[in-house]
């Protein structure tokens, strides 16, 4: 007994000296299997697309109100949503997007910076710049290969006598803005206009505008004025009986169904609203507004566009943010389609007539062959309210009902 006693005594302290890991241990585990290698050595980096934006950004003039203060980066916050647009999309075929912003303080600097890039390799150029720099540069050698996607001006002239053979537009021409107004007050029925114009430079083009689809929709100027009055003392206490007096001798005495105003530079045209001899809508540069984008707009997907634009920038999209983002969204709608990220190619699949942007307007967009403009829809809004959208119900057209909006192929004066 005694001997069988000690004997277990020393099992016991074995075990007990030996602790846990005495105990029966589970099987091994296999040996995990290794991570296959995702970066192989010899994968070559996507194709990279070479976009630049090209702006002249100058000290902006400050407006009549404080409520609308100029964004120091307006246009260029479009330019960069679409980047990431397209970097989006390039990720599931193989494609890599850059944007090589130059922001410059004069067209001396604008220039520089365009034959850089050009010496860089450049050849797509998103720009944002004055009419007389854009002609420019699309007259210097360096730009004979490269194409100029303007995507901030309106001028008419820029379409047609002005036109330059490498430069496309993204914007509604002033003669696009004016038909798609004209458009609906002939739907309205409202065809006795009264047109008041500024008296800047832009705001003559306007009218000019203005007078040409009157004449093309049967519309009827029954009287064409220049706005001279000058309200200084506008913040003072009395300001606002001195404005209303003078809209109302303005408006007295004509019989019209909408006034017409053209004032690009927000001078003055806010105040001839419910300050008029007779009660009637406004429209124009102000009040009822041709635009190609707008605030309140959110049909036709364009509410996803604003919210992540307004999550992006802090700020609500302005139209100048909108013409940059069809822009970049173009060259890489046509990388995407045309399968080249190289700038010739692009560009050059930008002209073809298979080409189509969607860009929230319920319509396929395209450039026209003769004259470089992006043709579109064109909103009628308000601050608050999207009233309508334009080419009306109606006005049709052999080949594309937005061909109605602006200088048709027969009309155009554009010949490079």
């Amino acid at each position: 007994m005694n001997r069988r006693h000690g004997l277990i005594g020393v099992l016991l302290s074995g075990l007990l000296a030996a602790g846990p890991t005495a105990r029966a241990a589970p099987p091994a585990a296999p040996p995990a299997a290794p991570k296959p290698d995702t970066q192989k050595p010899d994968a070559k980096p996507d194709p990279v697309a070479n976009i630049a934006y090209l702006a002249l950004v100058q000290k902006r003039v400050l407006p009549q109100s404080f409520l609308d203060q100029p964004p120091d980066d307006d246009g260029v916050q479009g330019a960069r949503l679409a980047l990431a647009d397209n970097t989006t999309t390039g990720r599931f075929i193989h494609q890599a997007y850059h944007l090589e912003e130059a922001l410059e303080p004069d067209p001396d600097a604008v220039v520089a910076a365009f034959r850089k890039l050009v010496a860089q390799g450049y050849r797509a150029f998103v720009t944002d710049v004055p009419a007389d720099l854009l002609l420019r540069l699309a007259d210097l050698p360096e730009a004979k290969d490269t194409t100029l996607l303007d995507a901030t001006s309106t001028d008419d002239a820029l379409r047609g006598e002005q036109c330059r053979r490498n430069v496309l537009h993204l914007l509604p021409s002033r003669a696009m803005r004016a038909d798609a107004l004209a458009q609906y007050l002939a739907v309205k029925n409202w065809r006795d206009v009264l047109l008041v114009a500024g008296p800047n430079p832009e705001d003559k083009l306007y009218a000019d505008a203005v007078r040409k689809s009157a004449r093309k929709f049967r519309l009827k100027v029954v009287a064409d004025k220049p706005w001279t009055y000058d309200p200084g003392a506008r913040r003072t206490d009395t300001g606002h009986y001195a404005i209303g007096a003078e809209v109302a001798r303005f408006t007295q005495g004509v019989k019209y169904d909408v006034l017409v105003v053209a004032d690009e530079g927000d001078n003055f045209g806010d105040e001839l609203g419910y300050r008029a001899t007779d009660p009637r809508p406004v429209a124009g540069t102000q009040g009822l507004v041709p635009t190609a984008w707008a605030r309140p707009f959110e049909q036709w997907g364009g509410t996803q566009l604003q919210a992540r634009f307004l999550k992006q920038a802090n700020r609500w999209m302005t139209e100048r943010d909108y013409g940059a983002w069809m822009a970049v969204r173009a060259l890489g709608e046509a990388a995407t389609r045309g399968g080249s990220v190289d700038g010739a190619a692009m560009t050059a699949y930008l002209r073809k007539p298979e080409f189509e942007l969607a860009a929230f307007k319920g319509a396929r967009l395209s450039f026209r062959a003769w004259d470089g403009q992006l043709r579109q829809p064109v909103l009628l809004a308000d601050a608050r309210s999207l009233v309508s959208v334009s080419p009306q119900p109606g006005f049709l057209h052999e080949t594309s009902e937005l061909d109605t909006l602006g200088p048709d192929q027969p009309e155009t004066t554009c010949h490079p």
